[in-house]
């Protein structure tokens, strides 16, 4: 399958004059144009913005946005071989890899910003800060960001817990309300374990936010509320290393957003808490 960079090269001269400048400049400048808006792009190029509009209409692209969401995963997963087996075959130096791997979560920090919803995230701010019980589960790679939302939540003074079991966090959910809330993690959408627990959290009337891949996953299908992340690994891979930095992202996002609502609600417990550990410190 050709890449999006191949696809407007096939295209180029098909197109109108103006469009044609808009499309030499993406194949030459492809890392700049996820950092872009339509008019960023159309006074760089030197084209009007309805010509702008009128390329990612010629090329196919269903909107902008989702073109620069197509393009970043194309250069993240082109530009870095650490999340599949080619690694295998290089010969890098460990302060090469060390480059590589902050470039790779650098790319896929900076691509979540397209592929969450503002709507879908103040929605979920809305309802975890309003919630009477926080449930998050993960499993692998994503229970390292389950595990860190319950903790964080949890100093927020909120009932937040996170079970590994799927047995004994199964045997918590009938207790959930219209006013808890089921955080499920799943870079895939498709883990069967998430799917069932958030298809039960559900049936028992808790609103169901998922972070997730942005692509129609069943466990995105299934959510009342959609936090994307971006597509920055080969699922033929050797270890989730960019995606859970963006599941981490999101969870630091809410947990700030929630203890900013808060105020001075908290604040004294976080005084106390913190005078408790440095006296506890060994």
């Amino acid at each position: 399958m050709n890449s999006l960079l191949d696809q407007i090269k096939n295209r180029l001269e098909q197109l109108s004059d103006a469009e044609k400048i808009v499309g030499t400049y993406i194949i030459k400048y492809p890392e700049n144009v996820p950092n872009m808006t339509a008019k960023d792009l159309s006074i760089k190029t030197g084209v009007s913005p309805a010509s702008v509009v009128r390329f990612f209409k010629s090329i196919g692209a269903a909107s902008f946005k989702k073109f620069k969401l197509e393009l970043v995963k194309e250069l993240t997963l082109s530009e870095n071989d650490l999340t599949d087996f080619s690694i295998l075959q290089k010969k890098d130096s460990p302060y090469e890899l060390f480059y590589k791997v902050t470039k790779l979560n650098q790319n896929a920090l900076e691509s979540t910003q397209l592929s969450l919803e503002r709507k879908n995230f103040e929605k979920g701010v809305d309802a975890l800060k309003n919630a009477d019980k926080i449930t998050f589960f993960g499993v692998g790679g994503s229970a390292i960001a389950a595990i860190d939302g319950s903790y964080k939540f949890s100093r927020l003074g909120f009932h937040s817990t996170m079970m590994s079991d799927f047995h004994q966090i199964a045997a918590t959910i009938p207790y959930l309300t219209k006013s808890s809330v089921f955080v499920a993690i799943s870079m895939s959408g498709k883990t069967k374990d998430v799917l069932e627990l958030a298809q039960l959290a559900k049936k028992n009337s808790a609103l169901v936010v998922a972070i997730t891949n942005a692509q129609k996953s069943p466990l995105f299908k299934l959510a009342d509320i959609q936090l994307c992340t971006p597509i920055v690994e080969q699922d033929f891979r050797i270890g989730s290393i960019a995606s859970t930095m963006t599941q981490l992202n999101i969870i630091d996002a809410l947990y700030l957003s929630v203890f900013h609502l808060l105020g001075d609600q908290v604040i004294s417990q976080y005084r106390e808490a913190r005078e408790a550990v440095i006296r506890l410190r060994r």
